[in-house]
């Protein structure tokens, strides 16, 4: 017996990864006759970024199903002779229209709706600067780079939420797929036996002028807002429908079932939905549009029992048709029905937007960092901040004087100055994201001694080399001496 196995998915998990950053080279450019002929190193190539783009194609998450991780390639390394390392070529994800990006708790990061929308995932690493972009009057010469930032990694939550004009209710078997399959070129798989439709269905219809789609979605049964049976897999793909049709069995042979309380289920099912859709912003099922479908009428006791309810529903102010999928009865009139609806519908929202970019924005910090006393050790503090951070990773370690230039930028940024007002002392436990430390305020990085610049390197110190003005005076007394000497000679 062969297995039918499902192919559609509307809820995944994904992790994706952006791509770090190249590192930046640290050369001198090399020359005959110029053999320190200036820093060359090239800086490394920014990582590449992971998109989701909204694309006609697709109309299911099953690929992200099978290959959830996603990663986009990394920058290059720079290198000499000025050259820049390249960038990291951006990943690009097509994702059905109607797909909502979510937090693993449950916050909303991106609604992608229409053609072409585009949400940036994760945003690839920074490269690091060559020691060429580090020259300066004070440090001429650098002897090292940055080194790339690491690009960002999340988990998320990709849910699709079917975009679709008109959304059918029902019980199971209540002859949703059925009536789909009719009104449009869809080809549902139909049965006489509960949860037929375990996927939703969707189905394009030409009414008049007016085109729009219909979808069939899983069986609701109360209790289905609190998730029983297909519950919130069933209800998530109804929040776009302009219009909601109710689909009533008239010949439904089960005990205790009949049109008016199938109706007052899925009503109440609907409103106990309200409250999640209002946290989204999803606006208020009460106020769509409603129309009452009494399917299956080519059956003559459903066709009584249509006739008997069919005052009650009317007075609530719903327009009813009384319909047959076998025999068709009806279809027309509830068509262009529905495509009325949906033209009132789309007459009231505003003009559609063109495709967009959706980013996460970044918090604005004014103070730049924070210092906090660390909770685990005893005289340890922590420091917090988008720069000190990034540029800790930016350090290469192994280099004393990559060491000493970021002692220089914590030291400008007042990173120095606030350790102090929190009581922070000579050899006090100092933690910066991932790198911890003894902090030694008057000390360059790797050299013990009280200097009197701030996290200078030591070999902007030295002075044991001649400079230009005594070079000069020494050739004049040379030549002096030389002339006083050929003088001697001539007497």
């Amino acid at each position: 017996m062969e297995a039918s196995v499902s192919r559609f998915v509307d809820r995944v998990t994904i992790h994706v990864a952006a791509g770090d950053g190249g590192n930046g080279c640290a050369s001198v450019h090399r020359e005959k006759f110029k053999p320190l002929g200036g820093p060359d190193g090239g800086n490394g190539g920014r990582g590449g970024d992971v998109r989701l783009v909204v694309d006609r194609g697709v109309h299911t998450l099953l690929d992200f199903h099978h290959r959830p991780h996603a990663r986009a390639s990394n920058g290059k390394q720079g290198r000499g002779s000025m050259r820049n390392g390249a960038i990291g070529e951006d990943l690009v994800l097509p994702v059905p229209d109607g797909t909502v990006v979510l937090t693993p708790d449950g916050e909303v990061l991106a609604d992608l709706v229409g053609i072409g929308t585009t949400f940036v995932a994760a945003e690839g690493g920074r490269g690091g600067l060559g020691n060429a972009a580090l020259a300066s009057k004070a440090r001429k010469a650098p002897g090292f780079a940055l080194l790339g930032e690491p690009g960002e990694e999340f988990e998320l939550v990709l849910e699709l939420k079917s975009v679709a004009d008109a959304g059918l209710l029902g019980f199971p078997s209540a002859g949703k797929s059925s009536l789909i399959s009719v009104l449009s070129a869809a080809k549902p798989k139909i049965a006489d036996y509960p949860f037929t439709t375990l996927v939703p269905n969707l189905g394009v219809v030409t009414a008049g002028e007016t085109v729009f789609t219909v979808a069939d979605v899983p069986g609701l049964i109360p209790g289905a807002s609190q998730g029983k049976g297909l519950g919130l897999d069933f209800l998530r793909h109804i929040e776009r429908c302009a219009v909601l049709v109710h689909v009533v069995d008239c010949a439904t042979h089960e005990p205790g079932r009949d049109p008016l309380s199938d109706v007052d289920a899925l009503e109440t099912e609907l409103a106990e939905y309200t409250p999640a859709l209002a946290e989204h912003g999803a606006g208020d099922l009460a106020s769509r549009p409603r129309l009452v479908v009494l399917n299956k009428v080519d059956v003559p006791e459903a066709r009584e029992l249509a006739e008997m309810v069919r005052p009650d529903l009317e007075a609530r102010g719903w327009p009813v048709f009384e319909v047959s999928t076998a025999s068709h009865e009806g279809l027309r009139e509830l068509s262009f029905a529905m495509a009325e609806a949906v033209r009132e519908y789309r007459a009231e929202q505003p003009e559609p937007e063109p495709a967009r970019v959706v980013v996460r924005p970044a918090g604005v910090d004014d103070s730049g960092f924070t210092v906090e006393a660390d909770p685990e050790f005893d005289d340890a503090f922590v420091v917090r901040g988008e720069k000190p951070e990034r540029w800790v990773r930016q350090t290469n370690f192994d280099n004393d004087e990559a060491v000493g230039f970021l002692a220089d930028r914590l030291a400008k940024l007042g990173v120095e100055e606030a350790l102090a007002k929190n009581g922070a002392q000579p050899g006090s436990q100092v933690t910066i994201g991932q790198m911890t430390f003894d902090w030694e305020p008057s000390t360059p990085a790797g050299v013990a001694g009280v200097l009197s610049g701030r996290g200078t390197d030591l070999r902007l110190e030295q002075t044991d080399r001649v400079s230009a003005a005594d070079r000069k005076a020494a050739k004049k007394a040379r030549r002096t001496s030389l002339d006083e000497e050929g003088g001697y000679a001539g007497e």
